[in-house]
């Protein structure tokens, strides 16, 4: 490897040292992606889910390469689906609400959006990586500002999707607020500060965003046709819209490839052996970004035999 690509490489992990709390930073390669099993509801005495009540701890994070909470992405309803069911749907959002209030002790309420939940953060920082943290828990997100909205539909159960979207911001926060000082806060808000500054944070599109779907199509095959070809790495069969996923040889190499493009301000995830990169003509309009992110990303991934 030449000596500059070397420093970047370097430059790379020393980022994601510094998103990740204290206990990950110099062991993070040896987390593995095993699950603790999922907490049980408890209820209080007014019949009620006790949101604030179930957790005695959380598995590690998956941005240092424990196991998602999902295996599979959590997305928010659609426009019609709400529309064909808009009491329950009102429902679940209360209820996704009141459980973040209980869990978090952070503000949420209804997004103006169709299938959204708003959380507000106490600082932009806070919401830029938590959006990072939450997205490869497999629970769809997006940040503005000091807010994250999170995923709603009404098809959303309470012992299933709904505690999803709740745990997931449980576990991040927590580990946001009680493994992390303010000083590696700073750390981090001074990072996502100059990595905006080249790249803003690549996002994926999402359902609802105004995206014509032939056009969401189109660029989703030209990034995938261009990544294959210089790298080998195929498309998974799962499809979402938004989200280009990549098949690696096994869970180690998804895991590396996954946290190196967060490094790098963009978001990503992994189901099983494949991870996934942001397909968004908005932000990264012909997928540029991402291409020569995932190429370089690629490369160093080699010279260290991950892949």
């Amino acid at each position: 490897m030449r000596s500059q690509d070397q420093g970047t490489l370097q430059a790379l992990e020393a980022r994601l040292r510094t998103i990740l709390p204290e206990e990950y930073q110099d062991c993070y390669d040896d987390v593995q992606p095993a699950s603790m099993g999922s907490a049980g509801l408890k209820y209080g005495s007014d019949g009620r889910v006790a949101w604030d009540e179930i957790w005695g701890a959380f598995c590690d994070l998956a941005m240092a390469g424990g196991p998602p909470h999902r295996g599979t992405l959590l997305e928010p309803g659609s426009a019609a689906e709400i529309d064909a069911e808009t009491c329950r749907y009102v429902k679940v959002v209360e209820e996704i609400c009141r459980g973040i209030g209980m869990a978090t002790d952070l503000t949420a309420s209804p997004s103006a959006i169709p299938g959204w939940v708003c959380v507000w953060c106490a600082s932009q920082t806070m919401a830029e990586w938590l959006v990072r943290a939450i997205v490869m828990e497999n629970v769809s997100a997006r940040c503005e500002g000091r807010m994250v909205d999170l995923p709603a539909g009404p098809g959303y159960r309470i012992e299933k999707d709904i505690k999803n979207v709740i745990t997931a911001i449980a576990k991040t926060s927590h580990y946001w607020i009680e493994h992390m000082r303010p000083t590696q806060h700073q750390a981090i808000g001074n990072l996502f500060t100059g990595m905006a500054v080249k790249t803003p944070l690549v996002q994926p599109a999402l359902c609802g965003d105004g995206l014509r779907a032939d056009r969401q199509r189109m660029l989703w095959g030209e990034l995938a046709g261009t990544i294959s070809k210089a790298t080998g790495l195929q498309p998974s069969d799962h499809r979402y819209f938004g989200w280009l996923g990549l098949e690696c040889p096994d869970v180690r190499s998804a895991i590396w490839m996954m946290r190196a493009l967060v490094a790098s301000n963009i978001l990503s995830r992994r189901e099983g052996a494949a991870f996934f990169v942001p397909v968004n003509p908005i932000s990264d309009l012909d997928g540029e970004i991402v291409a020569q992110s995932l190429l370089q990303i690629h490369g160093f991934a080699k010279s260290r035999e991950i892949l």
